[in-house]
């Protein structure tokens, strides 16, 4: 059975979860203390200014993920030039990700004489099966101009029999669905009528609608619906076919909305991505790192696996949830030492890691004083070794 083809329904992208960075200048004032080429791991979203004024493009948007590879390490470049060998930025992008919209409208409602056109709707007189609504729509609108939109009016039986105002845009040979409200959605969201005063109103309140319509349905951040919207206004397209420009009626429009988890906003056509890129030599490149900070469960674990062996090192370990590192101490944790604990740490946390896959561990340790080190490893043979 042919099923809703959604415009643009759902696009979700499998990305890391963002925190906002501070501004550029905060982050280099505290680097800047600091001398050049030491290392950081940080979040980083692009500004309008690092498209158009670092990389001179005219749209804060990038048209592939190809050309986020080769333009990215050009703004970090320029906006963190103190950073060095070993930094981690897991940068978000807007990638240009357009949905159709209408060009031209036709509203149509389905007549009797319709349902009666075919066997299977002549006798209630609605449809029951997505497959009988687009069926309907080849042979009445075959040859349609592309982006057209219908705006359809139709009955349409799943237990009761209800009347539906849904979208149906004609995009490269195919027909594409977009919700409609019904008229009981309409005075839910304070019309008077089945239709919005204007297109401001509508694009005010169909997130507030789109929030309360799927708060029973697992929506991804990144997810985009396709809303077909009604506005009262002047006829100046003639689509109730009166011959007159000047009097009003109802037009239909469809506008997208996209989940940031917790709201729908407008979307812009441009879809949040996210990469990650180390630098490597002073140059910053795409990068599959993953950053991982250990937590109590994780110092537990090593514990329970190198006691036996190691009972000094694990025994301060497990009392400071920190590894020694002062060398000569009866706990000092040798690299050797450290590498051999990651890869039992991380065979059990990624078990499943395909071979390049990178870590950055970052572990805490006392020296003389409680602070962190990172340690880079890459998965060669089956095993974690230090990159």
């Amino acid at each position: 059975m042919k099923k809703f083809n959604y415009l643009l329904t759902a696009i979700t992208v499998g990305a890391m979860s963002m925190v906002s960075c501070d501004p550029v200048e905060d982050i280099n004032d505290q680097l800047e203390a600091n001398e050049a080429g030491i290392s950081d791991v940080f979040n980083y979203t692009l500004t309008e200014d690092d498209y158009k004024k670092v990389l001179e493009l005219d749209f804060a948007t990038f048209n592939t993920v190809e050309d986020a590879k080769s333009l990215v390490p050009l703004v970090l470049k320029n906006n963190f030039p103190v950073l060095g060998d070993g930094s981690l930025a897991t940068v978000t992008y807007d990638l240009y990700a357009p949905v159709s919209t209408e060009r031209s409208l036709i509203v149509y409602t389905v007549s009797t004489a319709d349902y009666d056109s075919y066997p299977e709707t002549e006798r209630f007189d609605n449809f029951d099966d997505e497959d009988q609504i687009y069926t309907f729509l080849d042979d009445k609108f075959p040859d349609v101009a592309n982006r057209t939109l219908v705006s359809l009016t139709y009955k349409f039986y799943n237990g009761s029999t209800q009347t539906l105002n849904n979208g149906f845009l004609r995009v490269n040979g195919e027909w594409q669905f977009a919700l409609g409200l019904t008229n009981a959605e309409y005075t839910m969201v304070g019309q008077g009528f089945a239709n919005f005063n204007t297109k401001d109103e509508a694009l005010r309140k169909l997130p507030i609608y789109l929030l309360d319509k799927f708060k029973y349905e697992d929506v991804a951040v990144n997810d985009v619906k396709s809303t077909m919207y009604k506005v009262y206004t002047t006829d100046v397209n003639d689509i109730d076919g009166d011959g007159s420009v000047t009097d009003s009626a109802t037009y239909s429009f469809i506008a997208n909305f996209i989940f940031d988890g917790s709201k729908w906003n407008v979307y812009n056509n441009a879809l949040p991505m996210t990469l990650q890129f180390g630098n490597d030599a002073g140059e910053w490149i795409p990068d599959n790192t993953i950053a991982y900070t250990l937590a109590v469960a994780d110092y537990a674990f090593i514990g329970s696996e190198l006691s036996s062996e190691f009972p000094a090192q694990t025994a301060s370990m497990l009392r400071y949830n920190n590894l020694d590192r002062r060398s000569g101490n009866d706990a000092f944790w040798s690299d050797d030492l450290i590498y051999r604990a990651l890869n039992l740490l991380l065979n059990k946390l990624d078990a499943n890691a395909e071979e390049g896959q990178k870590y950055a561990v970052t572990l805490d340790i006392y020296n003389g004083a409680n602070t962190t080190e990172t340690f880079f490893v890459i998965k060669t043979n089956g095993s974690w070794v230090k990159q």
